[in-house]
Order: C-alpha cells, then sequence, then structure tokens
C-alpha cells in the first residue's frame, strides 16, 4: 500500500533499532512526498532539543522522489548545550569525521550575549530542479557550470 501524499515518518536512527547507515538507504526509498522528523542529536549539532523526547531535535527534512528537497530546524539558543555540542563535534573532527565540524566561538559569543529563538528553513532551487527534470545529479543542474569541477 502506498502513502498518502504529505507523509511523516521519524527518521531511521532516531528509533530502538537505528539503521547502520544512519537512515541513507531508507530516505531513498521515499517515493511519495515525505518529512522525515525526529533526528538524533548526535547528526543535527545546531537544532534545539526535542520537546519530549530526550536525545532527540527538532528538525525535519522534506524528501520526494527519493530527493532531499528541504531542510529546517529550530536553532538551539543554549550557549552551555551548544558549546557541549561543538566539542563533541571537534572530538569527532579530531578523530577523522570529515562531517563533523569545530567550535565556532563567533557563534557562541553571539549565544552568550542572547540570541531570541529563531528557526530556518531551507529549499534549494537546484534541488527543485533537479526534482522536475529528473536529473540524477546536483552538478547537472548547477547554475554556474565554471563553479563545476573539472570546469564541466
Amino acid at each position: 500500500r502506498r502513502p498518502a501524499l504529505g507523509t511523516s515518518t521519524r527518521h531511521p536512527a532516531a528509533g530502538p533499532r537505528r539503521a547502520p547507515d544512519g537512515g541513507a538507504s531508507s530516505q531513498a526509498n521515499l517515493r511519495q512526498p515525505t518529512f522525515v522528523t525526529d533526528y538524533p542529536v548526535e547528526i543535527s549539532p545546531l537544532a534545539k532539543p526535542h520537546r519530549s523526547e530526550e536525545g532527540l531535535v527538532e528538525r525535519f527534512e522534506l524528501f520526494v522522489v527519493g530527493r532531499e528537497l528541504a531542510n529546517a530546524f529550530s536553532e538551539l539558543t543554549d550557549p552551555v548545550d551548544q558549546r557541549a555540542r561543538f566539542e563533541a563535534q571537534a572530538a569527532k573532527k579530531a578523530a577523522g569525521d570529515d562531517e563533523a565540524c569545530g567550535v565556532d566561538e563567533d557563534f557562541l559569543g553571539a549565544l552568550e550575549h542572547g540570541l531570541p529563538p529563531t528557526a530556518g528553513l531551507g529549499i534549494g532551487i537546484d534541488r527543485l530542479i533537479m526534482l522536475l527534470t529528473n536529473s540524477p545529479s546536483i552538478r547537472d543542474v548547477i547554475a554556474f557550470p565554471l563553479l563545476k569541477p573539472g570546469g564541466e
């Protein structure tokens, strides 16, 4: 049975049976427009903690035809929690994790001065064009061909 349009599902790495690949294979199978919610804190270091579930954050991504079209989350505004997360990410980076980030002292300074509650939503025009043109790679739709690797 096919899911209804606008389906919502938990991130595969959010439950007790975490997906070994972090959910990548599950996301590729999302054919209908689906909001994936409830991301683990480990993969969302800038997002606010979930209001009712420990270890999760307030974040969602929109997938259509197996492709991510939008990413959104509530910003973490607690400087103490944010520093701890940055330090955990920096440790991962030092251990060789290429996707981990370091400690951003400027951002932490802004939080310490009192950043108001904020949120963000990113919808990539390039990803939308990939969907509309059925392009398998984002490189096929990049608007600035000179920025493509190899100058293709």
